[in-house]
């Protein structure tokens, strides 16, 4: 949920947060995020791991980043979010701060209070940054929405089948349950 817009937040504004406190901002609005639940977090670990053994077993010139990680997608102050996976393949968008422009693949897994966000919100954030592919992981549903952007296509997939990698032309695929 958005924080009254009495002003536009910027990353400055993120990092003088306490700490502890996580939250996003996108066009100058601030989204506080709630702590992420168990089953998130073994869903991360699962996709983390995979694509993370996947990269390293083919020497890929991709890194994987699970949150929190730092995205700043636009070239301006006001936009910020730390995507559950991001996978970068361009290493000169990467600083010690995390990365300055559009990951080539994210990956958000939905949580009660982040539906709006992941369905509406970043989705079209993302594609308007550049990023080449989103995954929607929902594990209410237990199905994953994968939105490759270049080819202006969607598809849905069950937990149960193997999900091709657009970024890596299908040679990936990962298979959730």
């Amino acid at each position: 949920m958005a924080l009254p817009q009495e002003k536009t937040y910027t990353i400055d504004d993120i990092y003088a947060l306490p700490d502890g406190t996580r939250a996003e901002l996108i066009d100058g609005e601030m989204y506080m995020m709630a702590p992420p639940g168990m089953r998130h977090q073994r869903l991360v670990s699962l996709l983390h791991g995979t694509i993370f053994e996947y990269i390293s077993r083919k020497k890929g010139d991709c890194e994987v980043f699970p949150a929190p990680f730092a995205v700043f997608l636009n070239a301006d102050d006001r936009n910020y979010v730390e995507p559950d996976i991001s996978v970068i393949c361009d290493k000169s968008k990467l600083d010690d701060r995390g990365c300055n422009g559009a990951p080539d693949w994210v990956i958000e897994i939905v949580s009660p209070s982040s539906k709006q966000m992941d369905y509406f919100t970043k989705l079209f954030k993302y594609r308007t940054a550049g990023v080449k592919e989103y995954w929607i992981v929902d594990s209410e549903k237990n199905r994953v929405m994968v939105y490759q952007f270049k080819q202006d296509e969607v598809n849905v997939y069950d937990f149960t089948e193997d999900i091709p990698v657009g970024i890596y032309d299908g040679d990936l695929r990962i298979r959730i349950e």
